[in-house]
């Protein structure tokens, strides 16, 4: 067997840029939850429940959060629509397996214990996922492939386009590099 290699080993052009990628769990922000959904593929193709309500009309997989308005956004290859939040709104996103779409979280939150932590993972990519993000956590999404990606999304308020429960954030809040392919 052969000796194991240290950095001693390689050229001095390169020994200071070998770095180990981290495997720990990314910082979570309090309150946002993303789960699972069953996703069955078969040889025609496949099935996920996106939402199933309880007796009261809520989710099942929020039983606290109740339905008020579903809508529908489509996001072109590019495009970064980020940041946003919401003073009471709550939102429940769902993008398809078949989509794909890098969400961005940050919590700004003054009195929450992640306040200042980000959140940086995809949606859609080959999973069926839904994710809660509650008031107050700065929320948006880039589409940083090659087409158009579809997001569904559940609030617990209707929009009110005379007083609308929407404040922006720039996409800058984030370092430079949050919104790109991570490369290696």
């Amino acid at each position: 067997m052969k000796n194991k290699l240290t950095l001693a080993d390689f050229g001095s052009d390169f020994e200071q840029l070998i770095t180990t990628q981290s495997y720990d769990k990314p910082p979570q922000i309090e309150g946002v939850r993303v789960i699972d959904l069953r996703l069955m593929v078969d040889d025609g193709g496949s099935f996920a429940e996106v939402v199933r309500l309880n007796e009261t009309g809520s989710l099942e997989a929020f039983p606290e959060f109740q339905v008020r308005q579903t809508s529908f956004s489509t996001v072109l290859p590019g495009a970064i629509k980020a940041f946003h939040l919401h003073f009471n709104q709550e939102d429940v996103w769902f993008v398809p397996p078949y989509d794909r779409l890098l969400i961005g979280l940050v919590d700004v939150r003054k009195t929450s214990p992640t306040y200042k932590a980000s959140m940086r993972f995809v949606l859609g990519g080959g999973r069926a996922k839904l994710m809660y993000v509650p008031r107050g956590v700065a929320h948006g999404c880039a589409n940083i492939w090659d087409k158009a990606s579809s997001v569904f999304y559940f609030v617990n308020q209707q929009f009110d386009i005379t007083n609308p429960d929407e404040r922006r954030l720039s996409h800058t809040i984030v370092p430079d590099d949050f919104w790109r392919i991570t490369p290696g």
